[in-house]
């Protein structure tokens, strides 16, 4: 055991590790999650892990027993109805609810469970819904039932708590309010209201963007109506009702509601143990169930109804009038077994293990400086005695910052994590409200931020500055010190934090040789740069073709990448989704007019006429990055074919035309693209992509000294230049040289640089016997020394071809194999004005 661990053991070894119970932690691993063997699981708040004990009892139990659909009479259906009666007596147990003033409704999830009480709740133009800021989407819906209903909507702060002096109970909470929103509101004040009006107020029991836990005292607080708001105004009038979100706070510490009695609580089945998904539940109190207000009846749901006269006797019982057709009786009987899981452990121990976890992990990284002093990490959710967010569950958010304050994007280290085979989540985790709130986002930094384009789950992690998202570790009951320390610590450590000998690692190293600029210009001819290999990808994302000459166009090398493949909903397929595109193999010959494809998949090949209607004559219109494409189909045949060699439904199509010309941000920075205007097929960025063979003999130099990540999938450390996808593979020269090249000439062909080439996971993909092979290399090597600033991991350059300014005839344009490449780059253009300088200046001395 190594020191850390031995410190960590001793400031938390009482909590960590299940002493007293079955089995320990590293027991629990090595028997019941085998298949985490090398992979650090961090996103438990997403989605907790099931057990394979869980599952195989799961098995055995419905392998061994016959359940029938619980709406008929037989004995197989008896036997269902009782296990879906025990089911909801272990989950009122599991929240200490009374069966007397509690009933449990399953749902297909906790949204859902949030929708029904939307729909169902007693909505009038005097209603108030009230919710903290802190609260997921699911939640924040529910106002669009109580505004369609004149109801008022609006968020608050918790700010501050009032105590009694002797009896310590809460006397009142202050809160901030956000801006009241209220639609219909003429509609409905017309209309003569009778009765009392029922207000909802929601909040969360853990807070899943920061991992802050709310008192459940919130609970009696606004029961009784001792809300009091900062800016004096009165609260709402009517009745008061409390919804618990507790969807992530359950797996470590359920609400008790023999003590606090919210109304309603929510949540989801896999966040307890991982198995069922789509199963949920919505804990009601049986006075609120009694005001809620069902339309819909369904199978199940009604004791009589007549079909051609408007009758209909609705069941009394509270679980069969709100569960809609065929409950999942078979999802529902597994749960007694994950039950089983969490009650050998015991939900305190769970709770003090987690806490443990997530505690050492927080001192860690708010101790973490750069070597210039700074702070590596920012920290998200703090606790206040004063409020009545007081504790901090098992999750652990942040963002990271560069020696120089400038943030590291959250998807940078999503990215490089996966890399060491680290799951965890980033970005606003469904949480707008409490996303604004820690990162400091004004209304019009989120306007500006969604008018740029941003979007959930898109890679706009920066914007003017800011993050737009933040890093999520989460833990589990199954989760370890390892998992913590010796994966992720260490990764933070290795890839974010400034040191003396690890600065290096921090920045783009576009010179991986040393070299001197004396006779800088003369080394290109010393060496002879060269066109070594010229492929065409006629199918995006498919394998190409290498030849030795082909004619250029417009777009690019002629044909290439001008087909792509789509899915029936409208996806376009790339390796990213469909790895085994890559064995799709394509070949053009001009002299016949046909594009030959292959496939192991399918036992005869296909060939497609270049010039001719052999396809299915229907134009459409296709929206790719932004960016609208006219298209051409092919005919049942062909898309048969593809849909067989891919494994899954889909259809080609062929670029016709189009107005895409993609426009480049100028950057100042070596390596990054500049400005520019470039008419695309279905390219990502650019007409052409090149690859140096020194640059991948450098790297592969380096795969072989290091061995990041440890992979044992990994059969050869080694790549080729064909394993970037690139059209262009250059020889001669020195590593990385291409990086500082603004325009080459090949032949008599002009080619501008757009930059650096952003590399993804599809370089991991490798073939073996017609089986696609995933690893981590050569990205993780590639990250170690290849990443700018930006997070972006750079290799090779893009180019555009100017036709424009090509010497000679330019309607016959070919690259060919061998041609000479004479680049142009700062360094170049420098060094020649140093030397010119120095001639005049001899020329000037000798004239004197």
């Amino acid at each position: 055991m190594d020191a850390a661990k031995e410190e960590f053991l001793r400031v938390f070894g009482r909590d960590y590790g299940y002493s007293g119970a079955p089995k320990t932690i590293d027991e629990i691993r090595a028997t019941e999650f085998k298949r985490l063997e090398g992979v650090a699981y961090l996103d438990h708040a997403a989605a907790t892990l099931y057990s394979e004990l869980q599952m195989e009892a799961i098995l055995k139990d419905l392998t061994a027993n016959i359940y029938g659909n619980p709406h008929s009479q037989s004995d197989s259906s008896f036997a269902t109805s009782d296990i879906v009666r025990n089911a909801r007596q272990q989950v009122l147990d599991y929240f200490k609810a009374s069966p007397k003033d509690y009933k449990c409704i399953f749902t297909s999830g906790a949204t859902a469970a949030l929708k029904l009480v939307g729909e169902a709740f007693p909505w009038s133009h005097q209603s108030s819904f009230v919710y903290t800021m802190e609260n997921h989407n699911s939640v924040i819906g529910i106002r669009e039932y109580a505004l369609e209903q004149g109801a008022q909507a609006y968020a608050v702060d918790i700010e501050d708590t009032e105590r009694d002096a002797f009896t310590g109970n809460i006397v009142s909470v202050q809160v901030t309010k956000h801006q009241m929103l209220r639609r219909n509101e003429a509609k409905f004040l017309a209309k003569n209201h009778t009765g009392s009006a029922y207000n909802l107020f929601a909040f969360p029991s853990e807070c899943n963007f920061s991992g802050l836990k709310f008192s459940l005292e919130l609970v009696k607080t606004v029961k009784e109506d001792s809300i009091r708001y900062s800016d004096g105004s009165p609260s709402s009038n009517g009745h008061w009702k409390v919804l618990i979100d507790a969807a992530k706070g359950c797996a470590t510490e359920p609400p008790d509601l023999s003590k606090y009695p919210a109304d309603f609580v929510v949540f989801s089945f896999y966040k307890l143990f991982g198995y069922p998904t789509g199963l949920g539940a919505l804990i009601v109190h049986t006075d609120a169930a009694k005001l809620l207000k069902k339309t819909y009846f369904s199978g199940g749901t009604v004791a009589a109804s007549i079909a051609d006269i408007d009758f209909v006797k609705q069941r009394e019982g509270i679980e069969e009038l709100f569960e809609d057709g065929t409950i999942p009786f078979l999802s529902i009987a597994s749960l007694c077994h994950g039950f089983k899981i969490l009650n050998s452990l015991t939900i305190p121990a769970i709770s003090r293990h987690t806490s443990s976890l997530a505690t050492y992990l927080r001192n860690v990284l708010a101790a973490l400086r750069h070597e210039n002093g700074t702070r590596v990490c920012t920290l998200y959710g703090s606790c206040s005695s004063k409020t009545l967010c007081n504790k901090m569950g098992p999750l652990v958010s942040f963002n990271l910052r560069r020696p120089d304050g400038s943030w590291v994007g959250h998807r940078e280290v999503e990215k490089l994590a996966s890399l060491y085979s680290i799951q965890l989540r980033t970005g606003c985790f469904c949480n707008p409200g409490a996303c604004a709130k820690y990162l400091d986002l004004s209304h019009l930094d989120l306007v500006t931020n969604i008018e740029a384009g941003h979007i959930c789950w898109d890679d706009n992690d920066i914007i003017n500055g800011k993050p737009s998202g933040a890093v999520r570790v989460s833990l589990g009951y199954m989760s370890t010190y390892e998992d913590v320390k010796q994966k992720f610590i260490d990764f933070v450590t290795s890839s974010f934090v400034s040191t003396p000998t690890h600065s290096r690692d921090l920045q783009f190293c576009g010179r991986s040789i040393p070299f001197t600029d004396t006779g800088f210009e003369s080394r290109y001819s010393a060496f002879g740069v060269d066109l070594k290999s010229i492929t065409v990808y006629p199918i995006k994302s498919c394998a190409g073709f290498s030849t030795d000459r082909w004619p250029l166009s417009s777009r690019g090398l002629l044909y290439d990448r001008e087909w792509l493949l789509q899915s029936l909903t409208g996806e376009t397929l790339t390796q990213k989704k469909v790895p085994e595109m890559c064995l799709i193999h394509t070949y053009i010959d001009l002299s016949q007019g046909i594009l030959f494809i292959n496939s192991p998949r399918c036992k005869e090949g296909l060939q497609i006429i270049l010039n001719s209607n052999s396809s299915n004559g229907k134009r459409e219109e296709i929206s790719l990055r932004g960016q609208i494409y006219q298209v051409q189909g092919y005919d049942k045949e062909v898309d048969t074919w593809f849909s067989a060699a891919i494994g899954r439904p889909c259809t080609l199509l062929r670029h016709l035309s189009s107005s895409h010309c993609v426009s480049l941000d100028e950057r100042d920075s070596v390596g990054t693209c500049r400005e520019s205007r470039t008419c695309l097929n279905f390219s990502n960025e650019a007409q052409f992509l090149l690859i140096s063979e020194e640059s991948v003999s450098d790297l592969n130099n380096r795969l072989n000294s290091t061995d990041v990540g440890k992979d044992v999938r990994r059969t050869s450390v080694q790549v080729n230049p064909m394993r970037f996808r690139p059209n262009l593979v250059i020889s001669g020269g020195r590593p990385y040289a291409e990086d500082e090249w603004i325009n080459i000439k090949i032949g008599n062909k002009f080619f501008r640089s757009l930059g650096g080439c952003n590399r993804c996971q599809m370089i991991n993909f490798s073939t073996d016997a017609e089986q696609v092979l995933k690893t981590n290399e050569p990205l993780a090597t590639l990250a170690s020394y290849r990443r700018v600033k930006q997070g972006k991991i750079l290799f090779g350059i893009l180019l555009r071809y100017e036709c424009e300014a090509e010497e000679g005839n330019s309607n016959n344009s070919w690259l060919r194999v061998g041609e000479s490449i004479t680049p142009d780059s700062k360094q170049l253009r420098d060094t020649h004005r140093i030397h010119t300088d120095m001639a005049a200046c001899q020329v000037g001395k000798s004239s004197r």
